[in-house]
């Protein structure tokens, strides 16, 4: 269910999914409210762009560490690819 910065308290939060356009804000919205994942999501900014890359908006997706797993399978089992850090070494 979605939740505001409040309700987390002090928890870490992780971030699950950068959603790019509303419709697919929307649909991921509505899959973790429906399995009751408790989420907060945050308009940011992100880099986008091939070959001009520039700064767009987007909704991003934080969930605590106890439903990452369990959102993260949510996500990728409906089509949808999860936020990875990108690895630098």
């Amino acid at each position: 269910m979605r939740r505001d910065e409040a309700f987390f308290g002090d928890q870490e939060l992780i971030l699950l999914y950068i959603a790019k356009r509303l419709r697919e804000a929307k649909a991921v919205e509505q899959l973790l409210t429906e399995r009751s994942i408790d989420y907060l999501v945050e308009a940011d900014l992100y880099m986008g762009g091939f070959l001009f890359r520039r700064a767009l908006h987007g909704a991003f997706f934080y969930v605590t560490s106890d439903n990452d797993a369990r959102a993260r399978q949510l996500l990728a089992a409906h089509g949808y690819r999860p936020y990875e850090p990108d690895n630098l070494d």
